[in-house]
């Protein structure tokens, strides 16, 4: 039976040496804490989700309203579909200076058709997520008040820099996508069909179309990378919470049944999340695995094949996007992969804790049987005594109860699952080796060709 939230807030904050009276006063409850139920929809200075509201405000994210839904889905369809569908088919150099220079075009239905299947994918996750269950659950904020407050302060630490990460793929991989299209735009000309050339100046066919590929492609790669960030975001505060767990073994000093129960229910409580976490993204996990590694090695099959030179000008929009794919989906992979390595980590803990409360247990019984037969010649009722506190700490019951959890946790040390297939290092060097094999095929197939 699941225990109450008080009790067990009561029982890890006991185990844990990190929760003194002193130390949680002194320290600033989360804004969340304090109001239990406040409403994702609203922002105040003092939420530590106000950023990451902002964001999602800003690029039309936010489905806490209707009227924000209905604006979500008209701006996704816009820049997500419609002006990247419009780029690949309608856009042409003049046939005048096609001849002359490389054509920037060639590559771009290779790079327009993923970076819009992946904005779908994140989208999709996105809204699903938002329809069902909000910022505070998503991150598992509405459960913070059973962690002890190391676990607490944590949570505020990361949300902090939640977004780093973003800013750091995203900005240097816009000045470089900016600079290409400067370079572009400011180099050719640009005519639609049914529109023709611009007459005399009077209409800015290049400008508008600089700036409509500009924000589409900020948009769909925001998307993106957003999905991604929380992603890591949401592993690495289960992290944060595992290492609460690891606090918890530190801080027990008898290894009794009552804090054995203790760590056992929170263990179980972390892993019903982490299969919550799995099971939310696998198809986002698995689409963009699917999505990237067709898009990879396509680009890198005709990038080989073709015999037209390579330069900045006519195949920097395809490394910019071969850049931020794998950029965000390795730190979904790496993310998992850490969680879980934590998660196995438990097992070696758990099991160092048992040899230590066990050995402990046996010098002391060794010690006092050696003291016992002096007592009694001293003391009639010493022997008594021994025998009622042996009853009372019943080390063999504690020896067979923290024998179980530690099997318990070596067949259930959980990690983030994608059908099964746990996402841990192993799992890494797997595909790396299947996408190692598809590249040297690919380069066997282009040799031959050539």
């Amino acid at each position: 039976m699941k225990p109450s939230t008080k009790s067990t807030a009561i029982a890890i904050a006991t185990l844990s040496p990190q929760n003194d009276e002193h130390q949680e006063h002194s320290v600033r409850v989360p804004f969340l804490l304090q109001h239990p139920h406040f409403e994702r929809s609203k922002s105040v200075t003092s939420d530590e989700l106000q950023n990451l509201r902002i964001i999602l405000t800003w690029c039309a994210l936010d489905h806490s309203s209707g009227f924000g839904r209905s604006i979500s889905y008209a701006l996704f369809v816009v820049l997500a579909v419609a002006a990247p569908l419009l780029i690949s088919i309608f856009i042409r150099l003049p046939h005048h200076s096609a001849s002359s220079i490389d054509d920037p075009f060639k590559f771009n239905k290779l790079v327009q058709l993923p970076e819009s299947a992946l904005a779908v994918i994140a989208f999709l996750t996105l809204s699903r997520f938002f329809r069902r269950y909000g910022l505070r659950q998503l991150l598992f904020l509405d459960m913070l008040q059973d962690d002890s407050m190391y676990v607490r302060r944590g949570y505020t630490r990361e949300l902090q820099k939640a977004f780093r990460y973003l800013a750091f793929i995203m900005l240097p991989s816009f000045f470089v996508q900016l600079a290409h299209k400067i370079l572009l735009f400011s180099t050719v000309k640009i005519t639609v069909p049914y529109i023709g050339e611009p007459a005399g100046g009077q209409f800015p066919i290049n400008s508008i179309l600089f700036i409509l590929v500009l924000v589409s492609w900020v948009y769909r790669t925001g998307v993106f990378l957003l999905v991604c960030v929380l992603f890591r975001l949401t592993c690495e505060l289960q992290i944060l919470r595992f290492e609460g767990l690891q606090k918890m073994f530190e801080g027990c000093g008898s290894g009794s049944n009552n804090e054995v129960g203790v760590i056992f229910r929170e263990h179980v409580r972390i892993r019903r999340q982490l299969w919550v976490t799995s099971h939310r993204y696998r198809f986002f996990i698995i689409g963009c695995l699917v999505t990237i590694s067709f898009s990879q090695l396509a680009a890198l099959l005709l990038v080989l094949e073709s015999k037209s030179h390579k330069t900045f000008f006519n195949s920097g929009d395809l490394v910019i996007c071969s850049a931020v794919q794998l950029s965000g989906f390795l730190l979904c992979l790496v993310s998992a992969a850490r969680i879980t390595h934590r998660a196995q980590g438990i097992v070696s803990i758990a099991t160092k804790w048992h040899m230590l409360m066990t050995n402990a247990s046996a010098e002391s019984e060794q010690f006092k049987a050696q003291m016992m037969p002096s007592q009694c010649d001293s003391d009639s009722d010493s022997e008594d005594m021994y025998i009622s506190v042996t009853s009372q700490q019943s080390p063999s019951s504690s020896f067979q109860t923290r024998q179980a959890f530690v099997t318990y946790l070596q067949h259930n040390y959980g990690g983030i699952t994608v059908f099964g297939f746990l996402l841990d290092r192993g799992l890494l060097y797997t595909l790396f080796a299947f996408e190692f094999s598809l590249v040297m095929w690919i380069l066997s197939k282009v040799v031959v060709l050539s």
